[in-house]
């Protein structure tokens, strides 16, 4: 070890090494620790000095560098010495007093010159700079261990701007900085513990705000919530706040909690919200304009408490906030302005005088126009009404709602009165359905069944089309066409005849008719409102049998017409009597026909077929000519017959007929497709002859190709290779040469850069040694004036002192209090007094200067008076022995005795 410590010591010393390793040289500011193995103690070898070491001792540590501290620089040293006037301490082994387990903080004031560490010393934070605190910043400083008035645990701050020195009591557990409250803006603060902040006691928990514009720093018993940005407030905007305890706000007025109110601009331009304020919302302003008004609901009145259940109209011109409580109804309202055409229906809600007319709660009246109209607090408007124009074929449905009465008004411009409202005519689906098709241009309403054998009539319903309910219903008859309509109040019906417009009374209803439809014949397929009268035809299909029991299918058509007399309503009303006239006409036709063709065979069928068919419907006069065939129950006429098809009933026969046709279509159909697949395979043969072709002309040209290819390849290769090679010995060359100048500019930049630190250091050296130099002459020059300067001001001070109370005063001064003493013992006739009891010793207090009024007080001798007292004998006794001098001051001294009874 000791080789390996000169080993050290030599290189950091340039000293070298001795041929025995005993003797050690320490350069100045170095020390090294040695090992007394025969005692067992250590000591301490501080240089400039050459140490011999004895056979039984070792150097356990060093040459090490004693600690150099900076200015305003510290280290701390645990286990350090004891030392008494700046002087190490040894105890009575002669060894280091040290203090185990304790630390020093070693500053630069106090160790301004070079020490060493000391054996069991230890450097336990290396040389550190003081901390500078800048302004608007702190160090939280929190005691380790209690000291004078502080106890462990206890946190402090420190403020900048200044320079934090440590101590080994405390240590800086953080630095913070100051928070930056900007304009309109405030800081949240929560105390962690009772305290007092700016003159006011804040208790645990409490939470404030912080509204000084500037830097704040919290203390160690506060924490910042957040920051909390104003509120900017406008002539147009105003904060909804509540309270959520009882507080006095910012603006001197006590809030309840749960309270409500506004804060408006003429209170504060910006608000910041406290810490028991919630912001419920911002209230826009309400401005209501010359033709404007509103109705106001729990309005508040001017002592802010609100008016629950009352209402409050206000009328433009006019701007407010609406405060907490407040509401409008239905918002703001323009007035009504009401033209000739236009009425308002109004209601009153509670019993009022509406211009010197008594109204009673829930009496209904109407207001007309021209006018303008504000309805009061008492008033509801129900509806606005406009006059209705009607012509000649328009109308309405009118119900009075006092006596029940509808009826229907039409051609004429109508004001509903104020017991009357539109009624509402309901129709059934099927009407409104028949009267959308004819909306839409169409006649009837087919039927479609679906699979599962339900039937549902298509409609070509238009997308826009609504009714209107209150209007009277309308029906466009069409031409040669029949409407019956039935009331049902007066239990009569009534027939129109088109063209016509057919208006429904309030209690009539359209009759619907349900028609057979589709070929053959099947009921309920058709429904219209109108039954036209013809002429027209009805299509149907029946099957027949011959004589010879050949079965037919028969597609005939039917030519028909209604003989309407219109002189008579019982005729007329005859065409009505059959609902489902088509079908009806058909069965009875077909039934004739039936019977007719019974009674022929298939040939003489198939002859005379429309002879044997116009013979059944029709009756032949004696001319040979056919009259129309009449139905007399609904006056039905049938024109004439048409046979349009005849076709055979037995299945074989058909497919006997759809099977050859078959076998045609597919042997056509076979020869087209082998002639077009011939003709495929020729075109297949001849493209690929070509393409073999083609291929092989291309294998040529490629050959080719690829030979002037390989020239090119061989010709580049031979050049690639040539330049390879000089280029290679060409960087090279510049390679070697690029080195050696390298080397040459660095050993010119080593020597260089040499002699610049060199240099450097020199000058380093010598402006430390004269700053420090100037420094010490300034501060002993600082040091001596300061001195002289406080002298100076001492003496003046006692000289003005003296000079301002002077020479009487200070003799008065002086004599004071004894001649105070002496003439209040002379006042009461006392030279002396003494307080007795029967349990405690009898203490003779002060005589006074009565006492001894017959001692001169110009002897220059000290003399003694004894007070003799006579006590009883079985008391303890005290006496008093008094010293006079001869001054004008009387000194008395009093020696208490205690004597017991023996």
């Amino acid at each position: 070890s000791t080789q390996s410590t000169w080993d050290i010591m030599s290189k950091k010393s340039g000293v070298k090494q001795p041929s025995d390793g005993n003797v050690i040289r320490i350069p100045p500011n170095r020390y090294i620790h040695v090992l007394d193995n025969n005692e067992n103690i250590r000591r301490i070898v501080i240089g400039p000095d050459t140490f011999v070491k004895k056979e039984h001792e070792s150097v356990i540590k060093g040459p090490e560098d004693m600690i150099v501290l900076p200015p305003d620089h510290y280290c701390v040293v645990s286990n350090p010495v004891v030392r008494e006037k700046g002087v190490p301490k040894m105890n009575q082994y002669k060894e280091f007093q040290i203090r185990l387990g304790r630390e020093e903080i070693r500053k630069s004031e106090d160790f301004p010159e070079p020490f060493p560490l000391y054996p069991g010393e230890e450097l336990i934070k290396d040389i550190t700079p003081y901390k500078v605190v800048e302004n608007n910043t702190a160090l939280i400083i929190r005691a380790i261990r209690d000291f004078a008035e502080t106890h462990a645990g206890d946190k402090w701050l420190f403020k900048g701007p200044g320079v934090y020195i440590p101590k080994i009591d405390e240590e800086v557990e953080k630095q913070i900085e100051a928070i930056i409250i900007k304009q309109n803006q405030a800081l949240k603060i929560k105390a962690i513990r009772d305290t007092e902040v700016k003159g006011v006691k804040r208790k645990a928990g409490e939470i404030w705000l912080e509204r000084e514009q500037g830097s704040y720093l919290p203390s160690v018993d506060e924490e910042v919530i957040t920051p909390i940005e104003g509120k900017v407030l406008t002539d147009k905007k105003a904060l909804h706040l509540r309270a959520t305890a009882n507080f006095k706000d910012k603006y001197a007025i006590d809030r309840k909690a749960g309270e409500e109110w506004l804060v408006t601009k003429e209170q504060a331009e910006v608000h910041i919200r406290d810490v028991y304020e919630d912001i419920v919302g911002e209230v826009k302003l309400t401005t209501l304009a010359k033709n404007q008004y509103c109705v106001v609901i729990d309005p508040v009145d001017k002592e802010g408490t609100p008016q629950l259940g009352k209402r409050e109209l206000r009328r433009g011109e006019a701007t407010f906030f609406l405060k907490p409580g407040e509401s409008l109804k239905s918002g703001i309202q323009n007035v009504r302005v009401l033209s000739e055409h236009q009425s308002l229906l109004l209601q009153a809600r509670e019993d009022f005088l509406d211009e010197s007319l008594k109204r009673p709660a829930g009496c209904k009246w109407i207001v007309r126009g021209p006018r303008e109209y504000v309805p009061p607090v008492e008033v509801d408007i129900l509806e606005e009404r406009q006059s209705i124009p009607l012509d000649e074929n328009e109308g309405i449905y009118v119900r009075n709602i006092k006596s029940g009465e509808v009826r229907t008004v039409k051609n004429t411009v109508y004001m509903l009165t104020a017991d009357e409202v539109l009624w509402e005519k309901e129709l059934t689906d099927e009407v409104e359905e028949l009267l959308a098709v004819q909306a839409s241009g169409g006649g009837f309403a087919p039927v479609v069944v679906t699979d599962a054998g339900a039937r549902t009539y298509k409609q070509d319903k238009p997308a826009d089309y609504k009714r209107d309910k209150t209007r009277a219903i309308t029906f466009r008859a069409p031409h040669n066409s029949a409407v019956q309509l039935f009331d049902f109040k007066s239990k009569k019906s009534r027939i129109v005849f088109g063209p016509d417009l057919v208006m429904l009374q309030p209690y009539e209803e359209i009759t619907v008719l349900r028609l057979s439809g589709d070929v053959p014949k099947k009921e309920n397929q058709l429904k219209n409102l109108a039954l036209l009268l013809g002429p027209d035809f009805m299509t149907d299909q029946i099957i027949v049998e011959t004589s010879d029991h050949a079965r037919l299918f028969l597609r005939l058509a039917y030519n028909w017409k209604f003989e309407v007399d219109h002189t008579s309503l019982e005729t007329e009303s005859k065409i009505f009597a059959v609902g489902d006239f088509v079908g009806e006409a058909c069965k009875t036709l077909a039934s004739r026909i039936r019977g007719a063709v019974s009674g022929a065979t298939f040939d003489l069928f198939h002859k005379r077929s429309t002879e044997i068919i116009q013979d059944a419907v029709f009756k032949k006069d004696d001319k040979g000519n056919y009259h129309p065939f009449l139905i007399k129950t609904n006056n039905l006429l049938i024109t004439s017959v048409d046979i349009q098809g005849v076709e055979p009933v037995e299945e074989s026969t058909r497919k006997s007929l759809e099977l050859s046709v078959k076998l045609s279509i597919d042997i056509t159909s076979k020869t087209q497709e082998d002639k077009a697949r011939h003709e495929a395979e020729r075109l297949e043969q001849q493209a690929k002859g070509e393409r073999e072709k083609q291929a092989i002309d291309d294998e040529a040209e490629a050959e080719k190709k690829r030979i002037t290819l390989y020239q090119y390849q061989a010709t580049s290769a031979s050049v690639e290779t040539t330049g390879k090679a000089l280029a290679t010995a060409r960087a090279k060359a510049e390679a070697a040469e690029i080195n050696g100048k390298a080397e040459v500019n660095q050993a010119q930049l080593q020597v260089d850069a040499l002699k610049i630190t060199q240099k450097a250091e020199l000058e380093l050296i010598k402006s430390r040694n004269e700053a420090e130099e100037n420094h010490n002459k300034a501060m002993t020059e600082l040091e001596i004036s300061t001195q002289k300067e406080l002298a100076a001001i001492e003496a003046s001070k006692f000289q003005k002192t003296i000079e301002s109370l002077g020479k009487d005063t200070l003799i008065a001064m002086a004599k004071a209090g004894p001649e105070a003493q002496a003439k209040l013992l002379k006042g009461l006739g006392l030279k002396g007094y003494m307080i007795i009891d029967s349990k405690n010793p009898i203490n003779l207090f002060n005589t006074a200067q009565g006492m001894i009024a017959s001692v001169p007080e110009a002897s220059s001798i000290p003399k003694q008076i004894f007070v003799p007292i006579t006590f009883h004998s079985s008391i303890p006794v005290s006496y008093t022995h008094l010293t006079l001098p001869t001054s004008d001051l009387v000194q008395i001294s009093v020696v208490a005795v205690s004597l017991k009874k023996k």
